[in-house]
């Protein structure tokens, strides 16, 4: 596969509109690889969280935060995916990745995902440049409308970050601002195809319906910080060490490891769902 590199229009779109979407990232045999992997993976299962939504419906992820050298490991650490979000943040230091979430939100009772920003999560774990972070969501089944696909607000990322509190177990942001946004700037709906890439700023506004279709709709959502930009609240370790990078082709040409050992993320260590005292504050609905 020829080596990815992002061109000076698309850089640029990223940094106007605040996401970029890159279509066959990665090829339908690598897609069915990992998405054959996730399905019949029972620690990932197991290691799913449930969060409600405003209705009660479900969302389910499970997020771990080191790399390894599994199937999943080798696309988070692929070339294609660490060079290009070091050519959109721009830092002269070293990409590092925060954490990766399987999103698992399946036909009829995958639940919403309110209108928030990354960053209003990652604000709790005190990162101080969201312009060093950013998110990057791999699509392992089709997303359109019908299946609850990502909302974002174009251009919404230069609102800086706004004032998020509690929208049933997950954080909202205040819905005062969205709606302000919402009148100024453009709703679009990122409809992606398995292998795309959909690339997005930290304080990106975005959002997803419930997946009231017959289709399941997976993703992968891998975070990327810069090594410069430090984090004071935050007791995982992968944010501060340097991608260990690997090619292309391993995905597909490499043997790898069962996957095992993630450290993953327990529900009742997640910094973003305590409450700090002003989240009560905030207008979620």
């Amino acid at each position: 596969m020829a080596k990815i590199n992002l061109n000076e229009e698309q850089i640029e779109t990223y940094h106007q509109d605040g996401f970029l979407v890159v279509k066959n990232l990665f090829s339908q045999e690598e897609i069915d690889k990992l998405y054959n992997s996730a399905i019949e993976n029972s620690i990932m299962q197991k290691n799913a969280m449930d969060l409600n939504d405003q209705t009660g419906k479900k969302t389910k992820l499970s997020l771990w935060f080191t790399p390894g050298n599994d199937v999943f490991g080798y696309l988070i650490r692929s070339e294609r995916m660490v060079n290009s979000v070091a050519q959109l943040l721009g830092q002269e230091s070293a990409v590092c990745h925060f954490h990766t979430k399987l999103m698992q939100k399946e036909p009829k009772v995958g639940g919403a995902w309110e209108w928030h920003q990354d960053y209003g999560y990652w604000y709790k774990n005190q990162f101080l440049f969201p312009d060093q972070m950013m998110s990057v969501m791999i699509a392992l089944t089709a997303a359109n409308k019908e299946n609850g696909c990502l909302q974002v607000i174009k251009g919404s990322h230069k609102l800086g970050r706004v004032n998020h509190g509690f929208a049933g177990e997950q954080v909202g942001a205040d819905m005062t601002m969205v709606n302000n946004a919402l009148e100024t700037m453009e709703l679009i709906y990122c409809e992606i195809e398995p292998g795309d890439a959909l690339f997005f700023h930290s304080n990106l506004m975005h959002r997803s319906e419930a997946n009231l279709s017959d289709k399941p709709r997976w993703s992968l959502i891998s975070c990327y910080n810069s090594q410069s930009n430090l984090a004071y609240a935050e007791t995982s370790n992968s944010w501060r060490v340097p991608v260990d990078i690997v090619p292309d082709h391993a995905i597909t040409e490499w043997n790898a490891t069962p996957f095992e050992n993630a450290d993953f993320l327990k529900k009742e260590n997640d910094p973003a769902l305590k409450t700090t005292g002003w989240e009560e504050e905030v207008k979620t609905k």
